[in-house]
């Protein structure tokens, strides 16, 4: 079983890409090797596969790297399934983990949506779009701001508050002032809770 997100950049066309396009790649290519494992296509489309335990710690690392620039955003159709197919490029392998993401991001832009799932259990994926509807009340509506803050965190998380705020160039006060609007520690329970979801499938 494996997990695969495809996503793309909401409002592309209003920001250059040359500044957040980069800074995706860099992340994507921290995690594994393109064209086999990721790949950006389309200019704003982009394809990751990686294990389903992990799946949602990345997709909140994506989401929080594209919030810090401001306008945009981005939209996450997580598939979890099998691979019958493993080509040398992402876009071309096949099975259930990349049917059931590739529909869904159609799916989900047609119902205004920046976060879903679909798994083989209809049960688990009824249960974690629950949560992703709630969740996205918080994660649409971060600022570049908090975004940044949770990214690093997310990227990061032996950072103390005083090393964040020294790199930001913030007080230690303004950074917990913002963990706490973001819910971090929700957003943490949140990844746990995931986990042992997806365990039970």
């Amino acid at each position: 079983m494996i997990a695969v997100i495809t996503g793309d950049i909401i409002n592309s066309q209003k920001s250059d890409s040359e500044l957040w396009l980069p800074k995706l790649k860099e992340l994507l290519g921290s995690w594994s090797t393109t064209p086999e494992n990721w790949e950006v296509y389309r200019g704003d489309e982009f394809q990751l596969k990686c294990n389903v335990d992990g799946v949602f710690h990345k997709a909140l690392l994506l989401k929080s790297l594209i919030r810090t620039f401001e306008n945009l955003d981005v939209r996450l159709a997580i598939g979890i399934g099998n691979e019958v197919f493993q080509s040398e490029k992402i876009t071309e392998s096949n099975g259930s983990a990349y049917v059931n993401s590739g529909r869904l991001l159609t799916e989900i832009k047609s119902q205004g949506k920046t976060l879903s799932i679909q798994t083989e259990n209809d049960k688990v994926t009824r249960d974690l779009n629950i949560l992703f509807k709630w969740a996205s009340i918080d994660f649409d509506n971060w600022t570049a701001a908090t975004a940044e803050i949770i990214h690093q965190l997310l990227r990061n998380s032996e950072l103390t508050q005083e090393e964040l705020a020294k790199e930001l160039n913030i007080t230690q006060s303004s950074v917990s002032q913002r963990l706490k609007r973001a819910n971090f520690e929700l957003i943490q329970e949140t990844d746990q809770f995931f986990r042992k979801k997806i365990a039970e499938l």
